[in-house]
């Protein structure tokens, strides 16, 4: 940023030549498990400058506003603003529109922020001159289920290994966790899509390197992210993340990342070894010329060993009843992205997508 992005006028900065100040966006439906947690952690951080947190609240019915509304009486610097459609896209632009300063922070009710994520962060979007910074995102578990669903999320058997997950070098990168930006360039480039309810964070990137901008990495940057706390909510997660990642693939391309394309090549092998193994076994029945097709019953046992390996090998530390939990964590990733993906990808859900991924 320049000395010019820290003047006090219109972007409400500070006029001391002080740290540059910061808005927390964050898009808010049916949060009320998560939501205090999150936001405290964002008033709790050890930055200097000043800062506002606002709220873009869908239309909850679990209690979340309730409490929203407790936290912005108790404190003026917390004010929530209506985002009637309830999708993360429109809440983030209706927050960012309403924001006033020049660093905007996107959080997630589902995220904790370490007391120094936002002095790091700032510092590396100056120091690197980058639109976007991001860091790695830390799934943290409290029952067995969400530590089997946290240790595949940091797993490169579970999501694949992205830095954002796993770690990695500092630089330039496709995309990032979450964000945080220069709001004056969120502007130029149109905001989030708000018809992409899932991955609108990689298309905004996209956008943003397409106008000469540059998306950071960073592994100093932290955030602690609560897993879905069941295996419903988690499935449902995970096929709607599966459609809206087939149908960026088939409006961009994979983009020279291949991993988009492991789930749904293992979701399509084991299905067609099922497929093709039911028939041998009728062939068998029957004495037919089809009884070789049994071997296809190999490309679901090999799968499901590389399940019970990887539970064996990734879910050591987390103690018996979440490694058990981890046999029936992966596979649902696995298979509800995959499927998701191949029915985005064929646009198969072209009715549906509208209301997919909120």
């Amino acid at each position: 940023m320049t000395t010019s992005d820290s003047q006090t006028g219109g972007d409400g900065a500070p006029d001391d030549g002080g740290p540059t100040g910061v808005s927390y966006v964050m898009p808010v439906l049916n949060e009320v498990r998560e939501i205090r947690s999150a936001v405290e952690s964002l008033v709790a951080q050890d930055y200097a400058g000043p800062f506002e947190v606002i709220l873009a609240l869908g239309p909850s019915v679990d209690g979340t506003n309730e409490v929203v509304a407790e936290m912005s009486a108790a404190d003026p610097r917390i004010r929530s603003i209506p985002n009637p459609v309830g999708s993360t896209p429109a809440g983030l632009n209706v927050a960012i529109l309403a924001s006033k300063y020049p660093v905007t922070i996107r959080v997630d009710a589902h995220s904790v922020l370490p007391t120094d994520y936002t002095r790091i962060a700032v510092e590396t979007l100056e120091r690197s001159g980058a639109d976007n910074v991001g860091g790695i995102m830390l799934a943290e578990g409290r029952t067995p289920f969400e530590k089997a669903v946290a240790r595949a999320y940091g797993s490169r058997v579970g999501l694949g290994g992205t830095p954002h997950h796993v770690g990695g070098k500092e630089g330039p990168a496709d995309t990032a966790y979450l964000g945080v930006f220069q709001r004056h360039r969120l502007l130029e480039v149109g905001l989030f899509d708000e018809n992409i309810k899932r991955g609108q964070d990689w298309e905004l990137n996209r956008r943003l390197r397409s106008t000469g901008g540059t998306v950071w990495f960073t592994p100093a940057l932290k955030v602690l992210y609560r897993p879905r706390p069941s295996l419903r909510t988690l499935v449902r997660q995970f096929v709607a993340t599966g459609i809206w990642r087939g149908e960026l693939v088939r409006r961009f391309g994979v983009a020279g990342s291949a991993r988009y394309l492991v789930p749904p090549v293992m979701v399509l092998g084991v299905g067609l070894g099922l497929v093709a193994g039911i028939l041998g076994l009728i062939g068998l029945a029957a004495h037919t010329g089809l009884a070789w097709a049994v071997i296809g019953f190999a490309i679901p046992a090999v799968y499901a060993v590389f399940v019970i390996v990887a539970a064996a090998a990734t879910g050591q530390a987390d103690g018996g009843r979440s490694r058990w939990w981890f046999l029936v964590v992966l596979p649902c990733i696995h298979f509800g992205w995959g499927l998701g993906f191949v029915a985005g990808f064929l646009a198969l859900t072209k009715n549906i997508t509208a209301h997919v991924g909120r």
